[in-house]
C-alpha cells in the first residue's frame, strides 16, 4: 500500500512540473530543435569557427535536454552568426611588449520558441580566452582557447533560451 502512495506522489509531482532536465532548463512541451549552421561574418575568418561553434551548440541541447535535433521545423530554433573574433594584447612587460593576448568571440544569437512566442530573442553573447603573448594562436593553444570559449558561450545560450537566466 505504501508503494502505490509514493508512485502516485511521484506521477502527481512530474506531470505537475512540466519537463525539466537535471541542468535546470525547462523544454516544457518542445520536442525538437533545430540549430543552424552560424557563418562567421566576423573581420578575421578562422577556417573552422563556424563548423566547431554550431557542433558545440548542438552537443550541449543533446546532451542537457532531450529535445530531437531536427534540419527543420524545431519546436525550439536557432539561428545566428559569429559577429567578432579578435585578438588583442592585454598586459605588457617592462620592455613595452605583450606578456598576455586574449581571444573574444561574440556570437550574434536569434532564438524562436514556436510554443511560447514570448520566450523569442535576439542577443548577442561573448566571451573569451587568454594565452601567453609567446605562444602561436595555432594547434593545441586554439583548440584550448575555443573549448574554454565555447564552454561558456554555449551555456550563456543555453541559460537565456532554456533555463531563463
Amino acid at each position: 500500500m505504501r508503494n502505490i502512495i509514493v508512485l502516485t506522489l511521484l506521477v502527481i509531482i512530474t506531470q505537475n512540473c512540466g519537463v525539466y532536465s537535471f541542468t535546470g532548463g525547462s523544454t516544457g512541451d518542445a520536442e525538437t530543435i533545430q540549430i543552424d549552421y552560424f557563418p562567421n561574418n566576423a573581420a578575421l575568418v578562422e577556417p573552422t569557427l563556424s563548423q566547431k561553434f554550431t557542433e558545440s551548440l548542438r552537443d550541449l541541447f543533446t546532451r542537457q535536454t532531450n529535445l530531437s535535433l531536427t534540419q527543420n521545423g524545431g519546436d525550439l530554433y536557432f539561428e545566428g552568426e559569429i559577429t567578432d573574433y579578435k585578438i588583442i594584447p592585454i598586459t605588457a612587460t617592462a620592455d613595452q611588449t605583450a606578456a598576455q593576448n586574449r581571444l573574444t568571440v561574440a556570437v550574434r544569437v536569434r532564438f524562436y520558441n514556436k510554443l511560447i512566442e514570448e520566450d523569442n530573442f535576439e542577443k548577442t553573447f561573448s566571451f573569451y580566452s587568454d594565452y601567453g603573448a609567446s605562444e602561436q594562436l595555432t594547434g593545441g593553444v586554439l583548440d584550448t582557447a575555443l573549448e574554454e570559449i565555447f564552454e561558456r558561450l554555449t551555456q550563456d545560450i543555453y541559460n537565456a533560451s532554456v533555463a531563463k537566466w
